[in-house]
């Protein structure tokens, strides 16, 4: 699954010419020799993070985000993005009205990044981007959640949404839909393509199908 994805990041590198600016925040992004010795070397840690929870960060491109933001649209309330990478949902989302916009992010490099993006638009006091880990965050508050994981990730994370999202949330997954869940809305094509999916619907198709089983 990893070379997948390896695949998949190298595609976009070949299909996108990269400016300076991009390729500044994919340094920023990989911290490439200077964040490979800290994480490597300096935080031991980092190492016993499991390969398949280990994310590759690509920038969402200008059209992944607005096919995000389509699939929201007309909703309302928190939105959290796990993995937000350089913040650019957060901070479209928090231009659209959803409040409060908050980005999750362990990348220490991202993460400033973000913040950096942020103060730029002059949106600082409006977001907030948090070095927490996605699975230790209660999302019970949030009507609205977005993601741009691995597939292994979203495999993982399904049932911590299941189990502590409102009834009435959403959740748009970006690059890569979430492996055991059928979407109720697509948007886009190809890399940028986005899927939506409501919990209430989730909740009800998985509890039909465990009173199935029980049953057979």
């Amino acid at each position: 699954m990893e070379d997948d994805i390896q695949e998949e990041v190298l595609s976009q590198f070949k299909e996108r010419g990269l400016g300076g600016w991009q390729i500044l925040q994919l340094t920023a992004g990989t911290g490439l020799a200077v964040y490979a010795v800290w994480a490597g070397i300096l935080m031991p840690g980092f190492r016993r993070v499991p390969l398949k929870l280990q994310v590759p960060y690509m920038p969402a491109s200008r059209a992944q985000v607005s096919n995000v933001m389509t699939l929201l649209k007309g909703r309302s309330g928190g939105i959290a993005d796990l993995g937000s990478g350089d913040g650019r949902i957060v901070l479209e989302a928090c231009r659209q009205g959803f409040s409060p916009a908050v980005g999750y992010e362990l990348n220490p490099w991202l993460a400033r990044l973000a913040c950096f993006h942020a103060w730029r638009a002059g949106q600082h006091r409006s977001v907030s981007y948090r070095r927490e880990d996605l699975w230790k965050v209660d999302l019970s508050t949030y009507k609205n959640v977005t993601v741009f994981l691995a597939p292994s990730v979203l495999s993982l994370l399904q049932k911590k949404l299941l189990a502590e999202l409102p009834e009435d949330a959403m959740i748009v997954a970006g690059r890569f839909p979430f492996p055991d869940w059928t979407a109720c809305k697509v948007e886009g094509e190809g890399v940028d393509r986005a899927w939506a999916y409501h919990i209430q619907e989730l909740r009800h198709r998985f509890h039909s199908q465990d009173k199935h089983e029980k049953t057979s």
